[in-house]
């Protein structure tokens, strides 16, 4: 059993917003790497020298964690409700035995 059966249209609206606006979050946070570090690329290249590589390796590791962020709360999530079926599950049946 799918652990989103039970959501309610209104809930699963709201989920999938949530879940949306997080991938959008990284998406426009590595669209905004892209365009300043080539920036930087442009002008560390026009001085001759190479110190755009710097900025670009720690924002690129802050990217990183964010995307590994934003795909495992999507992930716990799932695994979150699927915990929480069960859950309901067995409390019924300890509620109602026949």
């Amino acid at each position: 059993m799918n652990a989103l059966t039970h959501l309610s249209p209104a809930e699963l609206d709201r989920l999938a917003r949530k879940r949306a606006g997080a991938k959008m979050g990284w998406y426009i946070h590595a669209l905004v790497f892209v365009l300043v570090n080539a920036g930087l690329a442009a002008l560390s290249a026009l001085q001759g020298q190479h110190w755009a590589v710097f900025p670009a390796m720690g924002w690129g590791l802050g990217l990183a964690v964010h995307g590994v962020v934003v795909y495992l709360s999507l992930q716990n999530f799932s695994l979150f409700h699927t915990l929480l079926q069960r859950e309901r599950q067995r409390l019924e049946t300890l509620r109602d035995p026949w």
